[in-house]
């Protein structure tokens, strides 16, 4: 299923249909970035990345990015469209596009490791893991925890509403299911939850019952 998964997620790129994407800064990051506690120089990691312009915000902030994305079309679109220089090599199983302050590994997340995410200290996390169905949630999340250093935190945005009615991707991730997921490898603070289907006509349109958003403040705890 996940190689399904990533072939749908290229020929979205490939087709251009990249509703998810967001030209605007995302306003929870610009809100809770300081909850990272993050010095001039550190590093983000920003899985599933696209070509977020909230890692332009990020590198804007003086921190240094590094983000995984399966296609290269959305990270040559990232560098192309914000004007930014990048020279490509191979780094293990990845194409590696690095430019000023920034490393974007083109290839799968779960052939990640430690070695690659050196020093990081903070992952945003907004459109990761409401990508995945509920087998691949528990498989990314585990994958999360092993290949990141304790202490660090994540900035986690989900979104939750009535499944049956609507199917993903986005998925839908409630509290049970993030307090489940990290369960005794992170604690958890939520920093925001509110209903919000009034700012969702496409659910609106789909009948969807109720759209709740949540951002929640995760660190890695010593086992």
């Amino acid at each position: 299923y996940q190689g399904l998964v990533l072939t749908d997620w290229i020929n979205r790129w490939e087709n251009n249909k990249i509703g998810w994407h967001a030209e605007q800064v995302n306003r929870h990051l610009i809100k809770y970035l300081d909850k990272f506690d993050l010095l001039t120089g550190e590093s983000i990691f920003v899985p599933l990345c696209g070509k977020t312009n909230d890692m332009l915000f990020l590198l804007e902030k003086d921190l240094k990015v590094i983000g995984v994305e399966m296609s290269s079309i959305a990270i040559e679109q990232f560098f192309s469209e914000n004007h930014l220089d990048y020279v490509v090599s191979k780094a293990d199983k990845f194409i590696l596009y690095e430019g000023a302050g920034i490393k974007l590994y083109c290839g799968d997340f779960f052939d990640l490791k430690l070695k690659h995410l050196e020093n990081v200290r903070a992952i945003y996390d907004r459109a990761s893991l409401i990508a995945l169905n509920e087998e691949l949630r528990q498989k990314y999340v585990k994958h999360l925890s092993d290949i990141i250093d304790f202490d660090a935190r994540i900035l986690l945005l989900t979104l939750n509403y009535p499944q049956h009615q609507r199917s993903g991707p986005p998925f839908a991730v409630s509290k049970e299911e993030v307090d489940q997921l990290c369960n005794g490898s992170f604690d958890i603070q939520e920093l925001y939850c509110i209903e919000d289907i009034e700012n969702e006509p496409m659910f609106q349109n789909l009948g969807v019952d109720f759209v709740e958003k949540a951002v929640y403040l995760l660190q890695k705890v010593r086992m």
